[in-house]
């Protein structure tokens, strides 16, 4: 049950002309079970136009009313209603983002990133989980335009015509992130994953390894790393056969996952001496399955991952990886939202992060 609200005094009415108080008109009783902003305007001794006053521009109201107002939001324990607000303003001050999965490490830098730089600027992340595999990502992003957010940021790039379609006409401002394309639906922050796969390719060939292979993820844009580093290799004589040896697995990926995949290649091809996984726990996975086969890392087997999750430099050997600045797509991305929020026009639409080998002792 809301608290007793004393009736506000006459006396305080009238004497502060910057109220502009008027008696509660009749049907103005709050919602069953809530307090309202009616109800700390009149605990503050304010019209309600006064009270929303100060909750929302601060600076439009006196020092004395704006401290009547905030006593009362304490006391009464009132939140605002934003929805209301934001049909008002046609803000809502929520930014959607959007990953494949909430547990994946990989993502965990991009989205306290998004989130610390948008808090900053008054924003507050609405996180979706779109999945890997027999992805939601449809029905997620029509559940998110239905709600309006002053932007939407996606991990990879929208490849269904009809969400891209929706985002078009909705005149959300969105950016795409974690990928790279020259079409995209409106802003992009991202890399080349078939870069990637190319330069760990030629990375290991200079290294002087000779039979390469793969322990890979079967979602898109890690079937596109896996890809286009097993046709390298191919190309610069990496391959026992026509074709380098790939195992593939569901994402997320998991430790436990590279453990078997190791086993299963060794068995499909023991000359292998390295391996590009395509994420750093699949790596890891990969890593104490050779230890525990007597395989010594980088002697007999190099191992290259992906992600420079905070574990690979503190293994033994320590993982060489693939790195991707999660900071700077998070920071860009946040930024790209809040300038277009402001009706600032973005004049680089597109921009590659690119990547960086991290050159450690497993390869």
């Amino acid at each position: 049950m809301p608290p007793h609200i004393p009736p506000t005094p006459p006396e305080s009415r009238a004497d502060n002309p910057e109220d502009g108080a008027e008696p509660r008109r009749r049907g103005s009783r709050k919602s069953a079970g809530g307090i309202t902003l009616r109800d700390v305007a009149q605990l503050a001794g304010v019209a309600p136009i006064t009270a929303s006053r100060a909750l929302n521009t601060p600076s439009a109201v006196s020092p004395k009313v704006l401290q009547k107002v905030r006593d009362a939001v304490e006391r009464t324990g009132y939140v605002p209603n934003l929805l209301a607000g934001g049909l008002a303003s046609n803000k809502s001050r929520l930014v959607a983002v959007v990953v494949p999965t909430v547990i994946g490490p990989v993502f965990q830098e991009i989205v306290h990133t998004l989130t610390e730089t948008l808090a900053a600027a008054g924003y507050q992340v609405m996180l979706g989980q779109s999945g890997y595999e027999n992805s939601r990502e449809d029905a997620l992003l029509e559940a998110i335009i239905g709600r309006r957010p002053d932007g939407v940021v996606l991990t990879g790039i929208m490849r269904s015509a009809e969400a891209r379609k929706r985002l078009l006409a909705s005149g959300i401002p969105v950016v795409e992130t974690w990928d790279l394309t020259p079409t995209p639906i409106d802003m992009l922050v991202g890399f080349s994953h078939e870069n990637i796969g190319r330069e760990v390719a030629r990375y290991l060939h200079a290294a002087g390894r000779k039979v390469v292979a793969v322990v890979g993820g079967r979602d898109e844009r890690s079937r596109r790393r896996m890809d286009s580093f097993a046709q390298e290799s191919a190309a610069l004589g990496m391959a026992a056969g026509a074709d380098v040896a790939m195992h593939h697995v569901t994402a997320p990926t998991t430790l436990g996952q590279g453990r078997k995949g190791l086993a299963d290649l060794l068995e499909r091809q023991p000359g292998i001496d390295a391996i590009f996984c395509s994420s750093d726990l699949l790596a890891l996975g990969v890593m104490i399955e050779a230890q525990s086969r007597g395989i010594r890392i980088p002697e007999q087997l190099a191992v290259v991952g992906f992600g420079d999750l905070e574990f690979s430099r503190d293994l033994q050997p320590q993982l060489t990886t693939v790195r991707i600045d999660g900071t700077g797509i998070g920071q860009r991305a946040a930024r790209f939202i809040i300038d277009r929020a402001a009706g600032i026009e973005v004049a680089e639409r597109i921009v590659d992060v690119g990547f960086s080998i991290i050159r450690r002792e497993s390869a």
